[in-house]
């Protein structure tokens, strides 16, 4: 006999059709009927090869527009973005748009072989999506092997006009991009990884808006610098464009106030250092109420893999006081916290949250945990075996390592009903419990290679919750969903535990995000409906892991009519 259905089982049915059908709704206005002020922006990018002199050496490099950092575009709420982009490099490359979550324009989101096949040399591709209910801080970069290294750029966008910020309005806004720099080609660093098994090179330095700063060698005249009056208050717009390192960023002397993550608003919160895991973004407010002088802004490594070697330089900005005083007196340096304080990062993480109550899901239709963290696979000892004893390095999210497909897109395979491309048979849960965090059986260690995707239904409430593992090290992993922000509703370290952890998520004003650090040697929860049919990669932002296999993605299915489906393709999509 079924149970009786409860009242408020009715009502929690009730609030989901409402919500499902406002959702609907606003999406509808925002296509059928998009405000006066709404503009439509164009813009070319040629991905071309550039010299760029970084430590004393010139590199040719791959740009857009000849530039590196790419060009900051900024746009309102609510407007439509036409990029006409031309690959004049040597390389296969894509554009992501890093946190928009392309509703009703899939085929734009970007990442190669899951949305679309990557833009040949000589060939171009014109991304078009309108800004739908977003704004804040987000990025664009290159999603086609380690080509994000030199090609990525910030992506402004403000509210509509007449809509405050939900804060103080600053004097000035000023995007800060980390990067993550090597003196040799970065392709070339992954493709000896992916040859020889083993970890690939450390970066050589890491960058501020595209510049080392004045610790490193040949790099002092390029430093940037932000210049300020006293008693303003600056926003920074702080992006981490990092490949394979989370980073601290804090600033001299100076407090620094969050206003918002992911380009979703937070409840301000003070602190004198934050950190970014790579794909994430943070707005701050500084007001500048110290002695006039320079002082630095600095970021630096985050590192939690026990053994394993880390790019340890520390790269700098210049905040200067107007009128500026030039001087032999070297600005002053903040004291950044070890590489490996985790009670810092911790201490910062958890105390973020929305700015009012939000709307988390309560009744959950899929209740997903997935393990995520490095593995090894054995091999014929060789030149190609030469990870930790004698293996290759492997990644993995419930013990399947992500292979991408060649012959087509997933996106592609999904809406024409290509068979043979993938399966919808990831497993919700790892096939094996164990303790994820500790001794790891070495049975374990070796994760299978396919292509597996899980397929959620238009409208379904979902849980997941990612476990961190101990096969190589534990590790903080940035995990990063396209097409979706998330709410984080629990964090913690150990093994999680549904019967002790579940009663302590915050299910009032979690924050909420489209990159999420699980902890190392922990775990984090996140919530979220499936409210944007297509197929979503699922995946760790350091791009060494993601090389590795891992990720995972989501088949969302079409919900009812023309506004909760996957429309066909663009004309010019890349072929294969």
């Amino acid at each position: 006999m079924e149970p009786a259905e409860t009242s408020l089982d009715r009502s929690s049915q009730e609030e989901k059709m409402a919500n499902l059908l406002l959702l609907g709704l606003l999406a509808l206005l925002a296509l059928v009927a998009p405000s006066a002020n709404a503009e439509t922006h164009y813009y070319n990018f040629v991905l071309q090869e550039t010299p760029v002199k970084r430590l004393c050496r010139t590199h040719h490099i791959i740009t857009v527009n000849g530039q590196y950092p790419g060009p900051t575009i900024e746009v309102r709420d609510g407007d439509s973005l036409v990029f006409s982009v031309l690959n004049r490099g040597r390389y296969n490359a894509t554009i992501h748009w890093h946190g928009i979550r392309q509703i009703g324009t899939q085929w734009a989101d970007g990442p190669e072989y899951v949305t679309q096949c990557p833009i040949q040399p000589g060939a171009s591709y014109i991304y078009r999506f309108t800004i739908i209910n977003q704004e804040g801080t987000f990025w664009w970069h290159a999603h086609s092997k380690w080509l994000r290294a030199t090609v990525f750029g910030a992506l402004i966008i403000h509210p509509k006009l007449g809509v405050p910020y939900p804060f103080p309005k600053p004097n000035l806004e000023v995007p800060i991009v980390l990067g993550e720099w090597w003196d040799r080609d970065p392709i070339s660093v992954l493709r000896q990884a992916l040859f020889t098994g083993a970890a690939p090179n450390i970066s050589d330095a890491f960058t501020i808006n595209g510049q080392p700063g004045d610790l490193y060698r040949c790099s002092s005249q390029g430093t940037t610098i932000v210049s300020v009056n006293p008693g303003e208050t600056v926003l920074l717009r702080v992006i981490s464009g990092a490949m394979n390192q989370q980073l601290f960023f804090k600033v001299a002397n100076h407090q620094l106030t969050v206003v918002e993550i992911d380009a979703a608003y937070t409840k301000p919160l003070t602190t004198s250092v934050i950190m970014l895991g790579p794909g994430q973004t943070t707005n701050v407010l500084l007001t500048a109420n110290q002695a006039p002088g320079r002082y630095y802004m600095a970021a630096r490594a985050y590192a939690t893999a026990q053994g394993a070697p880390f790019d340890n330089t520390t790269t700098t900005a210049i905040l200067e006081y107007k009128p500026a005083r030039r001087s032999s007196t070297r600005p002053v340096l903040p004291q950044m916290p070890a590489f490996n304080d985790t009670a810092t990062v911790t201490a910062f993480t958890t105390q973020l949250r929305s700015p009012h109550r939000v709307p988390v899901p309560t009744k959950i239709d899929e209740n997903l945990f997935f393990t995520v963290g490095l593995g090894f696979f054995n091999c014929i000892p060789g030149p190609r075996c030469q990870g930790p004893n004698g293996t290759r390095f492997a990644a993995s999210v419930n013990n399947v390592s992500f292979i991408l497909p060649r012959r087509t897109s997933l996106l592609q395979a999904y809406y024409q009903g290509i068979p043979g491309i993938y399966t919808t048979d990831f497993p919700p849960v790892p096939p094996r419990q164990f303790n994820y965090t500790g001794n790891v059986p070495r049975a374990l260690w070796q994760p299978l290679f396919k292509t597996k995707l899980y397929r959620l239904k238009f409208g379904s409430t979902v849980q997941l919750v990612f476990q961190d593992t101990g096969i190589f090290s534990t590790e903080d992993h940035p995990m990063h969903l396209h097409g979706y922000h998330f709410y984080v509703v629990g964090q913690g370290f150990g093994n999680f535990n549904p019967i002790r952890d579940t009663p302590t998520f915050n299910l009032i004003d979690p924050p909420q995000r489209n990159t999420i650090d699980v902890l190392v040697g922990g775990w984090a929860a996140v919530r979220f409906v499936a409210d944007n049919p297509g197929v979503w990669l699922l995946h760790c932002h350091i791009d060494s892991h993601l090389s590795w296999g891992l990720a995972m993605a989501f088949q969302v299915d079409n919900g009812v009519g023309k506004l909760q489906s996957v429309g066909p393709p663009p004309a010019d999509l890349p072929p294969c």
